[in-house]
């Protein structure tokens, strides 16, 4: 058995080790959001064994007893030079290396070498699955969309929530989440259903993963816990008052309560034929026998008469409903960035053909199996290779300004970035609020498939004339403005298309009917 003493000193060591390892990770530049993706799942392992370890240093410190004992034993001896326990102990190391010569300490090298893509001694003669794209579907993307396609068919089978929304209508409101909680516009009822009570929890749970999956490392645990804490903070306080259902006063006669059943009757035709069930007689039996609190059958209770009745369940449901809808919405507001992402790459691919989305993904299919570059000297590395590793390794990209990255993988020169306007940012309201950089790249934007949705989608043909708009508000009085001008032929499509009668002759769409409503044609 080791010494307590050299199993600290050798966990202080893992500690160190794993600290560079984990420093050396996150040095690195990764442009590709898959490359920073697969960083931050490596980091996040190292940081859980340093976790680990740190906590097992914890349990060795607070073992005082065998602190305590290892430290007699090695200072027993009679004398200072006494050297007989330091040769005991070294011959059993030499015993124990002769019977096992292949047992030197390498694992840890091992696994830092895997954490940091380091190649090891065995070839390999297969390419290696991806272990972080199988934790995504494909319409995540490798994390950068969210797919609530299922959430949104179980949010659209609710009772009385009126117009059924489409997948962008879904997603613009669960997009209000900074406003309030979501939701809150759909009746009450069905708010604080079963049905609700699982969609909203199923939507829970997969944003928690979500997150969990692409930001690997941040603290859920602490905002699940503080948003926790809020939580009851509120409800204990009386708030979320639009989710707690309105008891019913027996006094008033808003019911028949049945003391029997502990149940509510709104009408009396129901109340009268659940007297004869099973379950009231044997409730009405328990209760003469002065199991249960007697009470009138018009739904006085005896010396209790005003006080309201609702059960446990229904007020369980209401505070589970609510604590998700909150949540939620806690989660969503981290998640904003994510969710606009996704709805500008549903509103892209809605304008792409079936030919277009099975190229793209011909594309994506292909460059995951791109080959990794080729390594010089027939796939061994020299000692020249070796010295320009680590030269490269040693040259960390500088860029304090936040220049955008070139095709070479540096920082674009500053007087470029001047020259092309980078730093000024033009917004799009037609474009669901997106950010370009530069007058380039602004102007360009005009003619994209982004642009041109959202100009059909206020009906509106994507001209000339609407050159420069950005805003919804322009775009429209601009149109109105056209259209007091009499140039309806910009809006007016039937005008735009040609037809040929039988003759040859070619008119346009208004012409031809009017030609034909004469009887000319």
């Amino acid at each position: 058995m080791d010494s307590i003493f050299e199993v600290q000193r050798q966990t202080h060591e893992e500690v160190e080790r794993y600290e560079r390892a984990l420093y050396t990770l996150l040095s690195r530049n990764q442009p590709t959001h898959e490359g920073k993706l697969q960083t931050e799942h490596k980091a996040s392992q190292i940081l859980d064994r340093i976790s680990s370890k740190a906590t097992t240093l914890n349990t060795l410190y607070q073992d005082k007893d065998t602190i305590k004992a290892e430290a007699d034993r090695i200072s027993s001896a009679s004398r200072p030079d006494d050297l007989t326990e330091f040769y005991s102990r070294l011959v059993k190391i030499q015993e124990y290396h002769a019977k096992y010569p292949d047992s030197a300490p390498g694992g840890l090298d091992l696994e830092i070498a895997a954490f940091l893509d380091e190649p090891g001694q065995e070839d390999e003669e297969y390419e290696e699955e991806d272990p972080i794209s199988l934790l995504f579907s494909g319409e995540e993307s490798y994390g950068k969309y969210v797919d609530l396609y299922a959430h949104h068919v179980a949010y659209t089978n609710l009772k009385n929530i009126g117009k059924r929304p489409g997948y962008l209508q879904y997603l613009d409101i669960l997009l209000a989440a900074p406003n309030g909680l979501i939701h809150q516009s759909i009746p009450k009822e069905t708010r604080l259903s079963k049905d609700y009570e699982t969609y909203i929890k199923d939507l829970y749970s997969y944003l928690v993963s979500f997150v969990q999956r692409t930001q690997p490392l941040r603290d859920l645990d602490t905002q699940l816990r503080t948003a926790q804490e809020e939580f009851d903070k509120q409800w204990e306080e009386g708030g979320f008052a639009e989710w707690r259902e309105e008891p019913k006063n027996v006094a008033n006669g808003d019911g028949i309560w049945c003391a029997a059943c502990q149940k509510m009757y709104s009408k009396q035709t129901v109340y009268d034929a659940h007297l004869t069930s099973k379950k009231h007689v044997k409730a009405a039996a328990k209760l003469a026998s002065g199991d249960a609190p007697s009470s009138e059958p018009n739904g006085k209770s005896n010396g209790d008469a005003a006080k309201p009745h609702h059960s446990s369940g229904a007020t369980q449901r209401q505070r589970s409903c609510a604590q998700h809808t909150y949540l939620t919405t806690d989660l969503l507001k981290t998640l904003l960035p994510v969710l606009e992402d996704t709805k500008s790459n549903v509103e892209r691919r809605f304008s792409l053909t079936a030919n277009e989305r099975e190229q793209e993904l011909l594309e994506q299919q292909q460059r995951k199996r791109a080959p990794p570059p080729p390594v010089a000297n027939g796939g061994k590395k020299g000692e020249d290779d070796e010295e320009g590793g680590e030269e490269e390794e040693e040259e960390r990209i500088y860029n304090p300004l936040k220049l955008p990255l070139g095709w070479d993988g540096k920082p674009i020169p500053y007087w470029l970035y001047k020259l092309h306007g980078l730093g000024v940012e033009y917004r799009c309201e037609i474009c669901s609020d997106q950010v370009y950089y530069g007058r380039k790249n602004f102007d360009r934007h005009f003619q994209e498939s982004r642009h041109a949705f959202g100009m059909r989608a206020l009906g509106l043909p994507n001209t000339k004339h609407f050159h420069e708009i950005t805003r919804i508000e322009d775009a429209l009085s601009l149109a109105e403005k056209l259209k007091a001008e009499g140039r309806h032929e910009i809006f007016e499509q039937e005008t735009m298309e040609e037809l040929e009668d039988d003759e040859g002759n070619v008119y346009n769409r208004k012409t031809y009917e009017d030609l034909k409503k004469q009887g000319l044609i």
